[in-house]
C-alpha cells in the first residue's frame, strides 16, 4: 500500500480540519492531479469538456487520484461514479470551489461587528463560481473536524468534510447541486475526539419537533407587499400615537379540529378578530424555533428560523404582510436570555463551552433548567445582535420584546450567596450584559428607524427606556410589571377593604414617567395557578365582570401602552393552556360577550380620542382631579392631548351606586358620556347619565365648575366636554 501523508489520514479518519490541503485539484509535473474521497464509490471517472479519464483508487483506501496532464486550474470538470451495485450519477466536485465567505466577512466576525452574518453563516442557495448550489458556515473553533451531513451524502460524516477558516474557527464549504428543502446538520468531532451532530444556530428552516435536522431555505423568491406600511411605519409607531397590542400564542389562540393552523389561515382569522376588535398590534410568543411546546417557545434553538409547527418561513412572510396590509404591526417575544441544554442545540457546541460560560455560576439558570449566553465573547454578541436584525430585515417585523431583561442584567438573578461571581468592580450588575442590551438598542434604531424595542424588566434599573447618550439602556418602551402587581393586587381585595388599600391604585403615577411604559396584562398572569382573569376578582359572577369591565378601563385611561394577552379580553374562564385553542364558546354568551364588547369599544374610543393616547409618558398627560376619596374608593382624573384637550375619568371600586357625586372640571359645557362600563349591553346595571351632564358654575375641588354625577357600581366613566 502507498504511503499517505498526514493529510489524507487526517481525512480517512475524520479529523481533518483542511481536506482542500489534499483533496480536489492540485499541481503536480505535466498538469494537475485530481483526489476524490469517495467511501460509497466502486469506480470513478473524471470528466472534462467532452473527455473521460478513469480514476484509478489508490490501494486500501477510498481514495481515487488520476493526473490529468494538460490540466490547469481554470477548466471546469465532474466525476463520473458507479457503486458497487453498479448504479451511475455524476456530481461536481465539492473541493474544486474556493472560499466564499472573504477575508472582510471573517475579520467582522472576529470582532464581533458582522450585522449581516445570516447572510454568510448557515446554508445559503447561490451560485459559485458559476454553478449552482448551497454554502454552509459554522462556527466551531474547538472542533478538530466538522462536516454537512444530510441525504444528500447518506449522513456520512466522512464526506463533505469542511475546512476551517485560519483562526477564525469558522468552518465552510460549497456543495454544488443542493437546493432549498435538503436536510442537514453538521457532524462536529470534538477535541476530545467524541463525534456528535448539531443544528445549524443560523440555520433558516427547521424540521417539525420531535426531528431536530435543519433545512435549507431560500428566502429570495418572496414578493413582499406591505410597502405602504413600511413606509408609514415610523410615524403610526411614534409614541403620540396609540399602541394596543395583543399578545397572541399561535398554538393556541385557535385551534382547526384540535389541530395547528397554518401561518395564513391564522393571518386571516386573527387579522379579522384585530380589526373588529380595534388592537393596533399583535406580539408572537415566540415563534423561533424551539423543541419543547411547554416552554411556549422561550427555550429557542432556531434563532434564525421560524417555527414550522405553522408552516413554512414564506408562510410566516405571508402573515406578517397580511397583517401589513391590513393595519396590524407584528411584534416578536425575542429571547437572548438563556436556551435549552437539548443535545442538537447550543450547548457545548464544538464540545466546548462556545456560547455559554463554562463557569455554572455564570452559565446556568438552574430554576429554568436552561445556559446564559456569554455576552463577552464577541461572536456570541454578534450571533444574537445579528438574529435580532435579521428578523426587521428578513420578516419585516415591527418590534421586538426582549424577555427576561432583569436576569440578563443581574449576576446574582434568582441565585443564592456562593451561588454568582461579582463583577470586577465587585457588584452584582452584568456589566457585558449591559453592553450588549446596549449595542443592541442602538443597532436596531439606527437601521430600523420605527421599530420598537420593548424591555420585560422587572426591577428597579435606572433608565431602561432612555437614549444610551444619556446612560440610559436605550429600549423604547418598557412593561410596567410593578403597576400590573399592583393592580392586580387591588382588584383582589374585596371592595369592602379596598378604601385601606387605595395606594395601591394611585402609586403609580408617583413614577408614571420615569420610562415609556407599557401596562401588560399579560400570558404570566394567567397560568401556573394564578388564575384566570375573572378568578382573580372578588364577588358573584356579576361582580367579577363588573370588576374587569372597570379594571380594563382603567388600564386603557391609564398613561401608558396598553398590552392584554389573548382571551382575557372576554375573559375566558379557565387559566391559559398553551395546549389547547381558547374557550371560544364562552365568548358567544354573557357576561364574557359583554365585557368583550365593552373591550372593543374601549380599544376604538382609545384610538380615536387623543387625548387616550397621544400624551403617555409625560406628566402634561395627566392630572389627577381627586385621589384620595379612599373612603368611597373613588378616583377621579384628567388625560390630556398636546392641544390641552382633555377627558375626564370616574372610576367607582365598590358595588354601591354613588348618587349625586360633584366633581371639579376645569371648564363649563356640555360633557358627554363617552364610554360608561355599566352599560346594559356590557353585562351592567345600566346605571349611569343618560349619555351626558352640564358642567355647573360650581366651584369645586379648586375648579371653577363642577358636574352632578350618577356613579355605577364597580364602573368606570369617560367624559368628554362637546
Amino acid at each position: 500500500m502507498r504511503e499517505l501523508p498526514e493529510q489524507a489520514w487526517a481525512i480517512i479518519e475524520g479529523r481533518s480540519h483542511d481536506p482542500f490541503a489534499w483533496l480536489g485539484r492540485h499541481p503536480a509535473d505535466g498538469g494537475v492531479v485530481v483526489r476524490a474521497f469517495k467511501p460509497r464509490a466502486e469506480r470513478m471517472w473524471l470528466l472534462f469538456g467532452d473527455k473521460t479519464l478513469a480514476m484509478p483508487r489508490i490501494e486500501g483506501t477510498d481514495f481515487f487520484e488520476v493526473l490529468w496532464r494538460g490540466g490547469d486550474f481554470t477548466t471546469p470538470y465532474r466525476f463520473r461514479l458507479e457503486n458497487c451495485e453498479g448504479h451511475r450519477w455524476e456530481e461536481e466536485d465539492v473541493y474544486r470551489f474556493p472560499p466564499v465567505l472573504g477575508e472582510l466577512d471573517l475579520h467582522l466576525i472576529g470582532e464581533g461587528n458582522h450585522f449581516e452574518k445570516y447572510k454568510v453563516m448557515g446554508a445559503h442557495v447561490r451560485v459559485h463560481e458559476g454553478v449552482h448550489g448551497v454554502s454552509f458556515a459554522v462556527w466551531a473553533p474547538a472542533a478538530e473536524r466538522v462536516s454537512v451531513v444530510g441525504n444528500f451524502n447518506h449522513w456520512d460524516g466522512r464526506e463533505h468534510q469542511m475546512r476551517v477558516r485560519g483562526s477564525s474557527g469558522v468552518w465552510e464549504i460549497f456543495i454544488p447541486g443542493l437546493t432549498s428543502g435538503e436536510l442537514y446538520k453538521f457532524e462536529i468531532r470534538g477535541a476530545n475526539g467524541h463525534v456528535f451532530d448539531k443544528a445549524d444556530p443560523y440555520a433558516q428552516q427547521m424540521e417539525v419537533r420531535p426531528r431536530t435536522a435543519s433545512v435549507v431555505h431560500d428566502p429570495h423568491g418572496y414578493q413582499w407587499r406591505d410597502e405602504e406600511w413600511m413606509e408609514s411605519r415610523a410615524e403610526r409607531q411614534a409614541l403620540d400615537k396609540p399602541m394596543s397590542i395583543y399578545e397572541v400564542h399561535l398554538g393556541s389562540w385557535r385551534r382547526a379540529n384540535g389541530a395547528f393552523m397554518n401561518y395564513r389561515e391564522i393571518a386571516h382569522q386573527l387579522v379579522e378578530y384585530c380589526q373588529w376588535m380595534g388592537y393596533t398590534h399583535v406580539e408572537l410568543l415566540p415563534i423561533t424555533e424551539h423543541p419543547f411546546d411547554g416552554s411556549w417557545g422561550y427555550q429557542t434553538v432556531g434563532y434564525f428560523a421560524p417555527t414550522s409547527r405553522f408552516g413554512t418561513p414564506d408562510d410566516f412572510r405571508y402573515f406578517v404582510e397580511y397583517c401589513h396590509r391590513h393595519g396590524i404591526g407584528v411584534f416578536l417575544d425575542w429571547v437572548p436570555a438563556h436556551f435549552p441544554k437539548d443535545a442538537h442545540g447550543l450547548a457545548r457546541f464544538d464540545g466546548t463551552a462556545l456560547y455559554e460560560h463554562e463557569d455554572p455560576r455564570l452559565g446556568e439558570h438552574r430554576d429554568w433548567g436552561t445556559l446564559i449566553f456569554n455576552y463577552g465573547r464577541n461572536e456570541v454578541r454578534n450571533f444574537l445582535i445579528a438574529s435580532a436584525l435579521f428578523w426587521l430585515d428578513k420578516y419585516h417585523i415591527d418590534g421586538l420584546r426582549v424577555d427576561a431583561v432583569a436576569s440578563m442584567l443581574y449576576l446574582d438573578y434568582s441565585r443564592k450567596e456562593g451561588e454568582w461571581v461579582p463583577n470586577k468592580y465587585g457588584g452584582r450588575e452584568n456589566l457585558e450584559a449591559v453592553e450588549f442590551l446596549k449595542r443592541f438598542n442602538c443597532l436596531v434604531h439606527e437601521r430600523f428607524p420605527g421599530v420598537v424595542t420593548m424591555a420585560e424588566e422587572s426591577t428597579s434599573w435606572p433608565m431602561v427606556s432612555r437614549p444610551t447618550y444619556l446612560g440610559g439602556l436605550g429600549f423604547t418602551m418598557k412593561w410596567n410589571m410593578g403597576w400590573m402587581n399592583d393592580t392586580l393586587g387591588y382588584f383582589a381585595h374585596d371592595p369592602v377593604h379596598r378604601a385601606y388599600h387605595h395606594h395601591e391604585l394611585t402609586f403609580s403615577l408617583v413614577y408614571a414617567f420615569s420610562e415609556n411604559f407599557i401596562l401588560p396584562f399579560s400570558h404570566d398572569e394567567v397560568v401556573h395557578g394564578k388564575g384566570s382573569m375573572p378568578c382573580k376578582m372578588p364577588g358573584d359572577d356579576w361582580q367579577k365582570f363588573a370588576n374587569l369591565r372597570a379594571l380594563y378601563a382603567y388600564m386603557y385611561t391609564h398613561p401608558g401602552k396598553k398590552l392584554q394577552f389573548m382571551g382575557i379580553e372576554f375573559g375566558q374562564w379557565p387559566e391559559w393552556n398553551f395546549d389547547d385553542s381558547l374557550a371560544w364558546d364562552q365568548a358567544q354568551f354573557m357576561p364574557h360577550r359583554g365585557l368583550q364588547l365593552m373591550m372593543r369599544d374601549m380599544n376604538h374610543l382609545y384610538r380615536e380620542v387623543p387625548a387616550l393616547h397621544e400624551v403617555d409618558f409625560d406628566a402634561a398627560g395627566f392630572e389627577w382631579i381627586d385621589c384620595n376619596d379612599a373612603e368611597q374608593s373613588v378616583l377621579s382624573y384628567l388625560r390630556r392631548d398636546k392641544q390641552g384637550r382633555f377627558v375626564v375619568v370616574v372610576l367607582n371600586l365598590t358595588p354601591v351606586v354613588r348618587h349625586h357625586y360633584r366633581l371639579g372640571v376645569p371648564q363649563p359645557g356640555f360633557y358627554r358620556e363617552l364610554m360608561n362600563t355599566d352599560a346594559q349591553a356590557y353585562g351592567g346595571s345600566n346605571v349611569g347619565n343618560a349619555g351626558g351632564v352640564h358642567a355647573e358654575d360650581v366651584a369645586w375641588m379648586g375648579r371653577p365648575h363642577s358636574l352632578l354625577l350618577t356613579l355605577p357600581p364597580l364602573s368606570a366613566l369617560i367624559l368628554q366636554p362637546e
